[in-house]
């Protein structure tokens, strides 16, 4: 794992974010939150991650540092999480996701292609933006999305907010466990930190989006490349992971779909040197 990616946890999100520089974006009358990573001076080409539900920028901790060498990487606080403000319409995919893709015509420029990689509710937004922007989309890449082949059964997550302390701490383990993460081995200090900053800041209801059809209505529209990865044991999935996989195969013969062995919904953090190889080879194929 990346030097970066050691030591106390929030002097890791500290520095990673350090790296970055901020911009905002309208969001309604509010605004978006954004971070972009840069260390070609504007000449790289750009990847847009975008984190799943009840998240931030956090949840891709582990991909930012494996991409940066040769990506400008742009990341967002989606609408109505972590410290971007609530959308005018906070139930409709394709209307959040032009707000995010109108804030990434404001940063890169309204002519600027882009690659798109989103996780669990994240991938609704990447397939919509991808939808919404056409060809100038290179790639669309989704990892561990819901709305793909049969619905999973609800995951029960303890209440947490109003819990302090050891109890808050444990119980963020047990959701993690429950939903995340499939191997308690890898519930570190860091995922729980990244659990409950990304927790408190969360008032958007992403899984009803996930689950609306909008994934796969988007997809239909692509003018580019699909990319997708699942978590063997991804819990949202029940675990449905090989099936979502064979559904989508079925649905884009030409998509390349990969399943991550022993690994669960949070994959680019629990097999994240496996996920971010993978994820260097799909983008290279449409890299310009």
């Amino acid at each position: 794992m990346n030097d970066q990616l050691s030591g106390d946890p929030q002097l890791i999100l500290d520095r990673i974010q350090g790296q970055a520089s901020r911009h905002e974006t309208p969001c309604g009358e509010g605004k978006m939150v954004w971070h972009l990573w840069d260390r070609s001076g504007g000449a790289a080409p750009v990847v847009a991650l975008f984190h799943g539900g009840a998240g931030s920028w956090r949840h891709w901790i582990r991909t930012i540092p494996a991409l940066v060498g040769t990506y400008r990487v742009l990341v967002p606080d989606l609408p109505g999480l972590g410290e971007s403000d609530f959308p005018p319409d906070g139930e409709d995919a394709f209307a959040i996701a032009g707000i995010v893709a109108d804030g990434i015509d404001a940063i890169l420029g309204a002519g600027a292609d882009f690659e798109v990689v989103g996780f669990s509710f994240g991938g609704t937004m990447a397939a919509c933006v991808g939808a919404l922007r056409g060809k100038r989309v290179r790639s669309v890449t989704i990892i561990g999305s819901s709305g793909v082949g049969a619905l999973g059964s609800s995951v029960k997550l303890e209440k947490v907010r109003h819990l302090q302390g050891q109890q808050r701490h444990d119980t963020h383990r047990t959701n993690l466990g429950r939903l995340m993460i499939a191997d308690p081995a890898k519930i570190d200090e860091l995922a729980i930190r990244i659990q409950d900053w990304n927790t408190v800041r969360s008032r958007l209801r992403t899984p009803a989006i996930s689950r609306s059809g909008a994934i796969m209505a988007a997809i239909d529209r692509l003018a580019c490349p699909l990319n997708g990865m699942w978590g063997e044991f991804d819990a949202p999935a029940n675990p449905k992971g090989p099936e979502r996989v064979a559904t989508l195969r079925a649905h884009c013969p030409d998509a390349d779909i990969r399943l991550i062995p022993k690994t669960g919904h949070w994959a680019a953090y629990e097999s994240a040197d496996t996920v971010n190889a993978i994820l260097l080879e799909m983008l290279a194929r449409t890299r310009p």
